[in-house]
């Protein structure tokens, strides 16, 4: 490769020509790579899409943006199952979950069945509602929306949005419990955000246990 390269300049030095010609084709080829590589890094973008969020409390909506999740670790069978999902029209999300610091965003439905769990993640019925006082209990698929939460670190930051506007909370404490302990989602008097998710992450089968996240509004 060296020689040949040598030949090509010694024939470039003898005939003008041909450097104004490669001179002219780099220029050309410029702006061919500067669009490829702008269109490569608008691919790696996550794609947002509009999407309404609603109270069914007091039938407030709100629209709103979500991006499509990041699929790069979710089990196979999760991707179709999502999928599948989407072509099943259902209520509104009460909110978006989101944390950027794992690349979670997600829509948060009301309640906790397979349907839903696969849609996106849900509220866990009989804690409080999305806006209230009290502990909020958010559960989602291990192996989907949630896979990511194994990297969470205390101090995180979490934002729930509602119809009511965008509120932030900070990651107090991670836990492992039994999956018979419910002590987790007992009431609270403060507002707080608890996120469930199986564990381990990776088991294969049903999960014993559970991977709990807890989050105290963050100061203003």
């Amino acid at each position: 490769m060296w020689r040949t390269w040598r030949l090509n300049s010694e024939a470039g030095r003898s005939q003008p020509g041909v450097v104004v010609a490669v001179i002219v084709l780099l220029t050309a080829f410029n702006p061919v790579c500067a669009e490829a590589q702008q269109q490569q890094t608008n691919a790696s973008r996550p794609i947002a899409s509009h999407i309404w969020i609603q109270d069914p409390w007091t039938n407030e909506s709100v629209l709103t943006t979500v991006r499509e999740p990041d699929t790069s670790l979710w089990n196979a069978k999760r991707i179709t199952d999502y999928e599948e999902s989407l072509l099943v029209e259902t209520a509104p999300p009460l909110g978006i979950l989101t944390i950027n610091k794992l690349n979670i965003q997600v829509p948060v439905y009301n309640g906790t069945d397979e349907f839903i769990l696969n849609r996106g993640a849900g509220r866990i019925k009989g804690m409080a509602k999305m806006d209230d006082d009290g502990n909020l209990g958010i559960s989602a698929h291990r192996d989907g929306f949630f896979r990511g939460l194994k990297d969470i670190k205390l101090g995180d930051d979490i934002q729930i949005q509602t119809t009511r506007g965008v509120e932030n909370y900070a990651v107090t404490a991670i836990n492992i419990v039994p999956k018979e302990d419910a002590s987790v989602l007992k009431e609270a008097d403060e507002k707080t955000l608890t996120l469930v998710t199986c564990y381990p992450f990776y088991f294969v089968g049903h999960a014993p246990k559970r991977w709990i996240v807890t989050a105290t509004p963050a100061p203003q």
